[in-house]
């Protein structure tokens, strides 16, 4: 299994890294994409990907909710940095008007730019999107044609959101919301549309520990060891082999961000 979105630089992991990276083997995650948030923590993405050669690789970008505290230069920073054989990914990027961390012009300035730099170097695009109103994809569809692909990252969206998503030609990132009984509904009824050629599976850890896990840990802490329990809940919902899914979804991971086969 390829675990598309872990947040490996966090804090949470900073004293027993081994023992997760050791404990995801075990559990059949072969290859893990560590996700950059602004320019400090995509240069600590490339460094632990460095250190994991052909186990770990990274994107790089600036998450919507830092988009008001970047740098004068951190486009170039940036450009310079996606350009690192680790960095499979622009991103995370996107539009998050949620919780509106940064205002609304320098979230979709900062987005629009580095779905300029992904197409510059050719490089597929890790996207977040949160109650835009429309607004992510009236940015996203003009460039869409100039890009090498995409993942929506933790989708949580209805069946429009979905169509515009897949007629932009994004892949599909599926985490631990689709185990949760009480938010997670309307994403297990959906996800039997998503074609299987487009289908991705993530952690998003150390966040969205899956729901389903009995008996329930005592650490609410995800990690990548846990990326079959939301293997196992999705295969459910779409009525499919869980051992087939699993291949599927890693040859798309490979494919898209160019990975290695395991």
């Amino acid at each position: 299994m390829v675990d598309i979105g872990v947040n490996l630089t966090a804090p949470q992991f900073q004293d027993d890294l081994d023992h997760v990276l050791t404990r995801a083997r075990a559990a059949g995650v072969q290859r893990q994409l560590v996700t950059g948030t602004d320019v400090e923590h995509s240069v600590a993405a490339v460094e632990l990907a460095d250190r994991h050669t052909g186990e770990l690789f990274a994107t790089a970008g600036v998450h919507p909710h830092g988009a008001a505290a970047v740098a004068k230069d951190w486009r170039q920073q940036l450009s310079k940095l996606i350009r690192e054989e680790a960095v499979r990914a622009v991103g995370e990027t996107g539009l998050d008007f949620n919780r509106d961390y940064s205002p609304r012009p320098e979230q979709e300035a900062v987005f629009i730019a580095q779905l300029e730099l992904a197409a510059e170097c050719r490089l597929p695009v890790f996207l977040h999107e949160r109650d835009t109103l429309g607004r992510f994809f009236q940015l996203f569809e003009p460039l869409a044609d100039d890009l090498a692909g995409g993942v929506l990252h933790c989708f949580t969206g209805d069946e429009r959101d979905l169509d515009r998503a897949l007629t932009a030609g994004l892949h599909i990132g599926i985490t631990g919301w689709i185990c949760d009984e009480r938010r997670g509904g309307p994403l297990q009824a959906l996800v039997a549309r998503i074609p299987r050629e487009r289908l991705l599976i993530e952690t998003d850890a150390p966040w969205l520990l899956p729901r389903t896990i009995r008996p329930r840990p005592k650490s609410r802490r995800n990690e990548p060891c846990l990326l079959p329990w939301v293997l196992a809940t999705l295969a459910r919902c779409r009525d499919e082999d869980p051992v087939e899914l699993a291949a599927t979804t890693t040859a798309n991971a490979c494919r898209l961000f160019a990975l290695p086969t395991p």
